[in-house]
């Protein structure tokens, strides 16, 4: 494993260069004190008046005006192209969950991207933070306090099984996959429990579950 650039006991916020909301990065500071920039999210972190204790990516997308308001220090240039600068930086960062803004909303190949990241075996748990819903990998089991009726879907990146208990429609004993059976649009019965028996399987809950997010995966340890 690549030696860590970031490597914190409290949680981090990552901000990429895509779509911010116009809350995203103080409701993720609130819960993720150390913010990290991908890239060209470096002009994202200044505009709010926050300065990254790190950049991580190629820079081809910092604006040489950006970074020259960066502390040279902080800059982390990562030369290889095969990968993006979400990745980039995700496989650099060693905490007890990273949460991800500016990842999700805007282009829906970047979206796509950033769900093709998730899935791979980085150091930290991540969680991303859109418009609507928060989405994160499901990797081991979670608990998660829901209530009756609120929405769990569940998207196999690959071919995956698993087990739930508080899930309208149960998924033992069911193979999900990308090009056949899916999990989208289930319903809570009350609080939930999640186990995946590989990787590869995405939660997508409400916006308003962050923090509870935030906890389980914490809680996972």
């Amino acid at each position: 494993m690549k030696e860590l650039i970031v490597e914190r006991v409290e949680p981090v916020t990552l901000v990429g260069a895509g779509v911010l909301g116009p809350d995203d990065l103080e409701v993720a500071l609130a819960l993720a004190p150390v913010l990290v920039a991908a890239d060209g999210g470096a002009a994202h972190a200044l505009a709010a008046g926050h300065r990254p204790v790190a950049v991580i990516g190629d820079l081809d997308s910092l604006a040489a005006e950006v970074q020259a308001d960066l502390s040279p220090g902080s800059l982390h240039h990562v030369t290889e192209q095969t990968s993006t600068d979400f990745d980039k930086a995700l496989r650099m960062i060693g905490a007890p969950v990273v949460l991800g803004v500016g990842f999700l909303g805007g282009r829906i190949d970047h979206q796509l991207a950033g769900f093709n990241t998730l899935v791979q075996p980085h150091p930290s748990p991540c969680v991303l933070l859109g418009p609507q819903e928060v989405v994160f990998h499901l990797r081991g089991e979670i608990a998660l306090p829901l209530t009756a009726g609120e929405v769990v879907s569940l998207f196999p990146m690959q071919q995956v099984t698993g087990w739930s208990e508080g899930l309208a429609w149960p998924i033992e004993g069911l193979q999900l996959d990308p090009m056949a059976r899916i999990g989208t649009s289930n319903r809570a019965t009350g609080p939930v429990r999640l186990r995946a028996d590989g990787p590869g399987m995405l939660v997508i809950l409400p916006r308003a579950r962050l923090a509870d997010v935030v906890a389980a995966l914490r809680a996972q340890g």
